[in-house]
């Protein structure tokens, strides 16, 4: 790397956050540096167990088509080491008993998988993975409190080491380029106005859904299914969410949603009451069969925020921002994992571009160029919400004609194969959003007929049309 990401070649990099984002990232700035320091605040356990700095990870976490692609990209047979490992792989629409838009969709043959493992269990295999490479050194417990250098470069990190009997003695740590990976709750805008530079423009937007889950073990076949889940989406007309995923050691994650003002309690028998809400019995029933093993859980934090670097400021060079810390979204979409591994193949393309040379700005909007496609899906989706706050430009013209049509096609994605293949493609982030463009496509959403869905749901593949 040099240019401004280092005028001599680049010797020491430093990546903020040991999570997803910050481990691919150094899995890939390794290609490039002599060494990589991983800097986390929690201490790391010594299995795939949860972390108190990922406050999601007892949630539902699945892995989408589009990012399984990124991961054995970034780390090849990583895929076939998370199905050793037992993590359920999911077929939609053929494995999943979906509710959404007001119909039941047809278990057609599946187009897309997605992985729905525990989210502490994948990561702790990127973490073997990453940590197994000789350039890299994970530090936990220790916490950036700073930047070193000034507005025109950054020199390094400042940092200080966590816990109780910890020395509190701040010390930098020198590099020749600085990565974000910190997460949602990033305190770059502070760091950055400590060094005389200016904190991106953030955009949100945020519904003020909230999800609490908890795990359940169920009997195989349970209510009569052959089914491996069951979704309930909502929408602006039915606030209220469901789904229910295998995690791999027969149990399941059971999660609940609603918006502001209406979110899921957090006490163990309010938990099943607020189940009877959505627009079916089916996740209630399927409740009454099975049996609670952990606490519930809660979480609060879904709002879309994204952090434009691209826009012109006063900003140093040496210093880049991925994963949440660039671009977070609602995580009820599951699109985070599959951002976090896009975007490290992004800078790997970025850094190794053999026609320029590359510079902050051309590699950091490389990384928002990434996350582009799911901030459009999740933004999208969750703008047309009650009581959604943010993003308050008037729709356009052009905006208006492609809502409608949007409108369209989602009415038919349930029904019809050649809508619902394109469509499933868009949101797992294996195709751009022109494939809901394409002529068959367009013919079907224009021209074609809302297909019939099943009246009830289809418990069993049987039930396919």
């Amino acid at each position: 790397m040099a240019d401004d990401l280092g005028h001599r070649a680049t010797r020491h990099a430093v990546v903020i956050g040991g999570s997803l984002a910050g481990l691919l990232a150094a899995r890939v700035l390794a290609e490039h540096a002599e060494k990589v320091t991983v800097v986390e605040r929690d201490r790391y356990p010594e299995g795939p167990d949860a972390r108190p700095g990922v406050p999601q990870g007892r949630h539902l976490h699945v892995l989408i088509a589009g990012g399984q692609e990124a991961f054995d990209e970034l780390l090849p047979g990583f895929m076939e080491e998370l199905r050793e490992l037992g993590a359920p792989k999911v077929g939609v629409p053929e494995d999943m008993v979906q509710w959404q838009n007001g119909r039941w969709m047809h278990r057609l043959p599946a187009t897309v998988h997605f992985y729905s493992g525990p989210r502490p269990q994948l990561e702790w295999l990127v973490r073997q993975r990453v940590s197994a490479d000789p350039r890299i050194e994970l530090v936990g417990g220790h916490e950036v409190v700073g930047l070193a250098g000034d507005s025109s470069r950054v020199r390094g990190v400042r940092l200080r080491e966590r816990g109780a009997g910890a020395e509190k003695e701040i010390r930098v740590l020198e590099a020749d380029l600085v990565v974000d990976a910190s997460g949602r709750s990033t305190k770059a805008a502070d760091w950055l106005a400590a060094i005389g530079a200016e904190a991106p423009h953030e955009e949100t937007i945020d519904t003020g859904l909230a999800y609490s889950t908890r795990v359940y073990r169920a009997p195989a076949g349970a209510l009569d299914s052959d089914a491996m889940g069951y979704f309930i989406v909502p929408n602006p007309e039915q606030e209220y969410g469901a789904v229910v995923l295998p995690v791999g050691d027969g149990t399941h994650l059971v999660t609940l949603s609603g918006l502001r003002g209406n979110e899921p309690p957090t006490e163990e028998g309010a938990f099943e009451e607020f189940a009877k809400r959505m627009p079916h019995p089916l996740i209630s029933e399927w409740l009454a069969g099975a049996e609670p093993v952990s606490p519930v859980y809660g979480f609060r934090k879904t709002a879309n925020i994204r952090r434009r670097y691209d826009r012109p400021g006063r900003r140093p060079a040496g210093f880049l921002a991925t994963g949440d810390a660039l671009c977070a979204f609602n995580p009820v979409y599951g699109q985070g994992m599959a951002v976090a591994a896009i975007s490290a193949v992004a800078l790997r393309r970025a850094l190794s571009d053999p026609k320029r040379t590359p510079t902050t700005r051309q590699v950091q909007r490389a990384l928002l160029d990434a996350s582009r496609q799911a901030w459009d899906v999740s933004t999208g989706a969750d703008k047309k919400m009650p009581g959604a706050v943010g993003g308050t430009d008037a729709p356009g013209v052009l905006d208006k004609a492609v809502g409608w049509y949007m409108s369209r096609l989602q009415e038919r994605a349930a029904g019809d194969p050649v809508v619902g293949a394109a469509f499933r493609k868009a949101i797992t982030l294996t195709a751009p959003m022109t494939v809901l463009f394409a002529p068959a496509v367009a013919r079907a959403v224009l021209f074609g007929p809302v297909h019939a869905t099943p009246a009830e749901p289809p418990l069993r593949r049987k039930d396919r049309p």
